[in-house]
């Protein structure tokens, strides 16, 4: 990190320090030296500061004749480097020069190197329809459908037409209401993805032009000034005081100063001065566009949520099967059935007991969730991690722009004093000496310390100024002051350069106490900006002075946002623990982290390389890691394996970010969250974009999200006692009373509930106050307890009405046969079976949603109407539906009154169940796991190597977004993603080992293995 404008605070070749606060100082203390005749020279003295090694120019590593104009040449880092080879090397690979392209040429190098802009993610709006139809759940109910179309034809009897249609029917409305909600929460992000740069100066045909950024190409001349965004990696030919912020791109705070020959980033802003460039990569070969790549390296895996479908589905196929298998065998083999008549058994089994709805349900869920989040201002692009935030145990925060305000600003409370002026009175001088108009990023910082900014011009006159330069790294003001009439002259700039001026009071021991002072500021992470002031005699602007005195040293930092240190408390509230992650030197982070109350038990990102010291505290890599606050000066490879890690440790990890350099650790969080004002790269590579400045949105969208979490488990228990209910209850009926139920039926039922249950998606819930997880130990054992129950209402019920005449005697109700023995596949009793599983099966919801009594926790109006009219178009069919083709037969009001009063009586002890089985099976179930979770606290973890998260080629297949309909989509030419040759990968790790913070650094840590990116330890 280095200063960039007027002060130039940094030495030229100044010292990043890596860890100031445990190095020893390397100013030179004053010393006592013997006597002897001749006094030694006195050594100039280092003021101690940040500051970056310039890079010198290279030139091309093998012949430039064997280089070609093309992407493969030019960016190989083994042949060339564009961005280190001196200016005249550049011109000549890309065969231009200072005049620019002409238009025919420009055309060419167009289709040679390709538009400069990003490729588009697209996904074909049909294939995305039938994702929503392919996985395992899906995939039984088409089977279900072949059955009923194909296997059906037979003994004289036409296939079941009915319950063909009904069955895809319910597959098309599933797929129709998951594929709208989630095109509506993918489509939502799409307004915030404008182009960084639209628009681009160029020199074609010998003259200046302007057009759209994406036809730029490599050789093109280049003009930007102040306030412009640069439209592509470019090398500049000509620079007035330019300088660049990339804080966005490399995580740097301060704007960079750039000169002739030096480098600027695509979609860096130019923050002083003017400058023309040759440009020398555009679109996916910039370095923007290089970490953008790296985003999709995760696109094959499965999600966290898919993993549980895929186990819930598993626990529902598993189940269904066991009884599909007891069937064949029971009435074939058992009670020799008939192909058609066993047939139709099986198919309710099928239809009934597949939770078809559970991926359109958990869809709409989390699309409705993405909704209600964009109210707090954040924008969801991938709804799963609505799941995934809720269960987040890290958030890993970049620092600037994140954490901080990315807006330099003067510290009042370590402002130093050398003379007669106090705090107050420094900080207005140095306003003095600051432009007031067209202001770099520390003359605003200097003038917006003031009371009231007009207070930098107002009791003075202006007589003369002399902005900042790249030789003196300084400015200077010369005013009359209208109070006592005398002229006056402040300087303010490099403490190297200010003190060398100060004849006033330039003794031993100001300059030792400035010395201390600097080094101090370095140890804080806080830059010096040295003021000094001097008086003239008589009305001369130009004429010396009476000799320049030192009055003060400002701190200026990137202070941290307002909201940052509550959202971080909040955070740690609900379970979350923050670390901070930055580019930024280690001595920041440091600081930034004891004013946030974050810690500053923080290490350099050479650690995740090396590993813990010999003797640390720390046995590995991995619990270092974990103990540690924050890390500082890391890359993206760096971010992208600490988050790699801590997911390998077992955590749901969230990274917050905006910057270009932020996107491979956003894609490979279970959360990435792109921060308001994040670049395009870092965007496209979250799954959350908060639109408002600061964190606090994030601790509205954790609560929203556990919120939705709640509702999901809710559904999720319901769904699978649901599958147990249908399943072991007309199994049972067809085992024991031969019941032949109606297969149409249950796809009636399946339709009515699915309609209510879309409701939980609006459901009042309350949110936990710690992470959510998924344990499926509990939901199946709920699960089983409800099914067995709601299975012994619906059989106790058959039971009663065939072999009594209870019902009949009591409340005079009869069947089609009155007087006789109840037929016991008679339509009636169809329909009673119909109706009394259609309502307390839908009832049951309103047990697993509450906590307590199901009465003490009110619903949403939206469940509640649903639930109402579902129950009354049901008592509607009961009473009206006679429908031969489907045996069944309408009953009389009083039945219908006998099954409502039935239920309630079965309903309400559901809640001293769910209570039993919490006293009892889930207690167990909990101090077992976490019986397990104490064990292991205090064993060594081991360093493995991250696993996939495709953990199965079961949980693959509940992505919507399935390799199936990946390689469909490519086959025939619909949508595309951006892609990464081997040998481009190669060269984004050579780029990454040529530069820090401005350009991405040190040593390849990745290695291209079939055309993935595999992030690999490589200490």
């Amino acid at each position: 990190m280095s200063t960039t404008n007027e002060k130039q605070i940094d030495p030229p070749n100044g010292h990043a320090p890596s860890d100031t606060a445990n190095t020893e100082s390397t100013a030179h203390k004053p010393t006592t030296e013997p006597a002897s005749a001749v006094e030694p020279e006195k050594k100039k003295r280092e003021y101690k500061d940040f500051g970056k090694e310039e890079e010198k120019p290279t030139h091309a590593n093998v012949d430039m004749s064997q280089i070609q104009l093309k992407a493969e040449d030019l960016y190989d880092k083994e042949k060339v480097d564009l961005e280190t080879v001196v200016i005249e090397d550049v011109f000549q690979l890309l065969q231009c020069d200072e005049n620019g392209l002409n238009t025919e040429e420009a055309q060419r190098r167009l289709e040679l190197f390709g538009p400069n802009k990003l490729e588009d993610k697209q996904q074909n709006a049909f294939l995305q329809f039938l994702g929503f139809m392919w996985n395992p759940l899906s995939w039984v109910m088409e089977a279900a459908a072949l059955v009923a179309i194909v296997l059906s034809n037979g003994q004289g009897q036409p296939p079941d037409w009915e319950d063909f249609c009904g069955i895809i029917l319910l597959l098309f409305v599933n797929s129709a209401i998951g594929f709208y909600e989630e095109r509506n929460a993918g489509n939502a992000v799409k307004a915030l993805m404008d182009a960084l740069a639209p628009k681009a100066k160029v020199k074609r045909d010998g003259s200046w032009t302007e057009f759209e950024s994406a036809n730029l190409v490599p050789g093109d001349m280049i003009s930007f000034k102040i306030g412009d965004i640069v439209p592509g990696d470019c090398r500049l030919t000509e620079a007035i005081n330019v300088s660049i912020d990339q804080a966005a791109l490399t995580g740097e705070s301060l704007p960079q100063s750039k000169k002739v020959g030096d480098q600027c980033f695509s979609g860096s802003t130019c923050k002083q001065g003017e400058a023309e460039g040759v440009v020398i990569s555009t679109g996916a070969n910039t370095f923007f566009g290089r970490a953008a790549s790296l985003v999709g390296q995760d696109d094959e895996t499965t999600g966290h949520l898919q993993k549980i479908l895929a186990q819930i589905g598993t626990f529902c196929l598993v189940t269904i099967g066991i009884f599909v298998l007891a069937e064949i065998f029971v009435l074939y083999a058992g009670f020799r059935y008939q192909y058609r008549r066993g047939l139709n058994n099986i198919l309710v089994l099928l239809i009934g007991g597949i939770p078809i709805a559970m991926p359109t349900v958990l869809s709409v869920t989390l699309a409705v969730g993405a909704t209600q989040l964009a109210k707090y201002k954040a924008i969801v692009t991938r709804i799963t991690a609505i799941e995934e935030l809720a269960g987040v145990t890290i958030l890993c925060s970049d620092k600037t722009g994140t954490l901080t305000t990315n807006k330099l600003t003067i510290d009042r409370n370590t402002i130093k004093t050398y003379g007669e002026f106090d705090a107050e009175k420094i900080i207005l001088l140095s306003a003095y000496a600051s432009r007031t108009e067209n202001q770099d990023a520390i003359d605003m910082s200097v003038v917006q310390a003031l009371d009231d900014p007009k207070k930098a011009r107002e009791g003075i006159k202006l007589l003369d100024f002399k902005p900042f330069n790249p030789v003196d790294k300084r400015t200077e003001i010369t005013y009359r002051d209208e109070g006592d009439g005398k002229l006056k002259r402040v300087t303010k700039g490099m403490t190297g350069i200010i003190i060398e001026l100060c004849t006033r009071n330039k003794t031993d021991e100001i300059e030792n106490r400035l010395e201390a002072d600097v080094e101090d500021y370095a140890t804080r992470g806080l830059r010096a900006l040295a003021v000094a002031y001097e008086e003239l005699v008589g009305d001369d602007a130009s004429a010396e002075g009476n000799g320049f005195e030192l009055v003060g040293l400002l701190a200026i930092f990137d202070p941290p946002r307002a909201d940052t240190k509550q959202t971080i408390d909040d955070a740690l509230a609900l379970g979350v623990r923050v670390k901070m992650v930055t580019g930024d030197q280690l001595a920041i982070a440091k600081e930034t982290g004891r004013r946030l109350g974050l810690g500053d038990h923080m290490y350099p990102a050479k650690v995740l390389k090396e590993g813990p010291a010999p003797g640390s505290k720390h046995a590995n890599l991995d619990e270092m890691i974990m103990d540690a606050d924050g890390f500082a000066g890391v890359f993206p490879e760096h971010k992208y394996e600490i988050v790699k890690r801590l997911q390998a440790l077992g955590h749901l990890c969230a990274m917050t970010g905006d910057g270009a350099n932020d996107a491979p650790a956003l894609a490979r969080a279970n959360v990435g969250i792109a921060v308001e004002g994040a670049t395009d790269a870092a965007r496209g590579a979250a799954d959350i974009v908060l639109t408002e400045p600061g964190l606090s949105t994030i601790v509205h969208a954790i609560r929203q999200s556990r919120i939705i979490f709640q509702r999901m488990r809710n559904y999720a228990i319901y769904a699978c006692a649901v599958t147990i209910r249908i399943v072991v209850c007309f199994a049972i009926l067809a085992f024991t009373y031969k019941l032949d139920f109606p297969p149409f039926m249950v796809l009636v039922i399946a339709l009515l509930n699915d309609g209510t249950i879309m409701t939980l998606s609006l459901d009042r819930v309350l949110p936990s106050t710690t992470p959510d997880a998924w344990d499926l130990a509990e939901i199946f054992a709920y699960a089983i307890a409800y099914g067995i129950y709601l299975t012994a209402s619906t059989i106790a019920l058959v039971v009663i009405i065939i072999e009594t005449t209870f019902f009949q005697r009591t409340f005079g109700v009869e069947l089609n046969r009155p007087g006789q023995p109840v037929d016991r596949n008679d339509p009636q009793l169809h329909m009673i079976v119909y109706l009394q599983v259609a309502i307390i099966s839908q009832a049951l919801i309103f047990i697993t949603r509450s906590h307590s009594f199901f009465f003490m926790e009110r619903p949403s109006v939206a469940l509640l109407v649903a639930f109402a009219i579902a129950q009354l178009v049901s008592s509607i069919i009961a009473a009206y539906g006679n429908w031969g083709f489907t045996q069944i037969h309408a009953i009389s009001g009083g039945w219908i009154g006998i099954i409502w009063v039935w239920n309630i009586i079965w309903f309400f002890p559901m809640d001293l169940i769910k209570f039993a089985m919490g006293a009892t099976i889930i207690k167990h179930l909990r101090d077992r796991r976490l019986g397990k979770s104490r064990k292991q606290v205090g064993e060594e973890v081991p360093i493995t190597r991250t696993q996939s998260r495709v953990a199965s080629l079961n949980e693959s297949f509940y992505k919507n977004r399935t390799h199936f309909i990946q390689r469909a989509a490519r086959k025939v030419g619909f949508g595309g993603k951006v892609s990464m040759k081997p040998e481009e990968l190669h060269r984004f790790s050579s780029m990454q080992a040529q530069h820090s913070g401005a350009v991405l650094a040190r040593h390849p840590s990745r290695t291209a293995t079939g055309g993935g990116v595999t992030a690999v330890p490589t200490g």
